[in-house]
């Protein structure tokens, strides 16, 4: 009857005091126990030994009466409006109280998720630095793709690219539209747009190979592709997939670069492709996948920026990899790469031309000069 974590949870686990109310959440099964009562104040090693030592911070526990348990937990707990990461207040204790105790006789009416109060009519915000971090895939009333598909891409990504770089009634074409979120945010802003992958998820994606789009040339005014950064995940058994090639070799940049290549065929002149990509690490080897595509592209595109996306919704953005992490020292994938590419206006396109030209800076004072005089070395 002892509870142990790591550092990771040093502060919530010190802050427990004795008479507490616990439960057990297990992240794997998602099943949730409880409740537990602390029978001790949270400590460093009251049981030094217990776990071989791993888990220092620890509270002792006796029985809140009968331990009950709840699947699906997560979701669940969603559903109530509490995260597992937030000490519950009186409210949400007493809720997951009485769902423990008669799950079939519990009264849902009244209950408003926290996460779905947040979003209703809410419009994400447009991003103003290169640093973009969202809380979840979707937004407002209305779900973006499907969050159970494999690599899904946020809605706010290109919502941001819509919004900033097309308009009403343009054409946004998705060579790779998976689940299909490029297709239901330009429904919502009012854009039209084309949706093709090589195996389709939904009546109004068209079955299609990204490497010969069936489009004219300059017809499209923005494109947005998350493409696959390797055979990391199994999207489909199509014998064709790029998916299926791995990046550490150079038939999966040659590959893409035939998307490339159509993109560029396709898309009007100073209009804007958007490519989000992730790096790779496997097997103790890194490959810079971003940095290759990147390369590729500017075979034919300017760059307009790079953004740093957060990944939020992956597999290993747990307490289990991030543990893994740190004990055997290798670092989880915390971002993706968007490369925001423009068309040239000239057909024939110089890389870098655009630097040759002066550039007036403004420049301010840091304020008072300090003495610059170097300091003479010590004997």
């Amino acid at each position: 009857m002892l509870f142990s974590t790591n550092k990771l949870y040093e502060d919530k686990v010190l802050g427990v005091k004795k008479g507490d109310l616990l439960f057990l959440l297990n992240l794997d099964s998602h099943v949730l126990y409880g409740a537990f009562n602390a029978k001790s104040d949270g400590r460093i090693n009251i049981s030094p030994e217990a776990w071989g030592g791993k888990y220092p911070f620890q509270v002792e526990v006796e029985k809140n009466g009968e331990i009950k348990s709840m699947k699906s937990a997560e979701k669940i707990l969603s559903k109530m409006g509490i995260s597992w990461k937030k000490a519950l207040g009186e409210n949400k204790t007493k809720l997951l109280l009485d769902y423990l105790e008669d799950p079939n006789s519990f009264s849902w009416r009244g209950i408003v998720p926290e996460i779905e109060a947040t979003q209703i009519n809410d419009k994400p915000r447009l991003e103003a630095t290169t640093l973009w971090d969202y809380p979840r895939q979707s937004y407002g009333k209305t779900l973006k793709g499907n969050n159970k598909y494999a690599g899904v891409t946020p809605a706010f990504i290109i919502y941001n690219l819509v919004k900033r770089y097309t308009g009403p009634n343009d054409l946004v074409v998705d060579p790779m539209a998976g689940s299909g979120t490029t297709l239901d945010v330009c429904k919502e802003e009012g854009r039209m747009c084309i949706a093709y992958d090589i195996v389709s998820t939904r009546p109004d994606i068209i079955q299609n190979d990204a490497r010969k789009i069936p489009l004219s040339n300059e017809s499209v005014d923005m494109i947005f592709i998350d493409s696959p950064y390797g055979d990391n995940i199994d999207y489909n058994d199509h014998m064709d997939n790029i998916g299926n090639i791995s990046s550490e070799t150079e038939r999966f940049y040659e590959e893409l670069e035939k998307v490339i290549g159509e993109s560029h065929r396709i898309l009007k002149s100073g209009k804007v492709l958007g490519w989000l990509i992730g790096d790779q690490w496997v097997k103790k080897r890194f490959t810079p996948v971003g940095f290759n595509v990147h390369q590729r592209l500017c075979k034919y595109f300017d760059t307009v920026d790079i953004m740093c996306v957060a990944r939020r919704s992956q597999t290993s953005n747990t307490g289990i990899w991030y543990n893994r992490a740190l004990r055997f020292n290798f670092y989880l994938r915390g971002f993706k790469y968007l490369f925001i590419m423009r068309k040239p206006q000239s057909t024939e396109f110089k890389p870098y031309q655009q630097y040759n030209r002066v550039i007036n800076w403004a420049r301010y004072s840091r304020g008072k000069q300090r003495d610059r005089t170097p300091l003479k070395p010590e004997r």
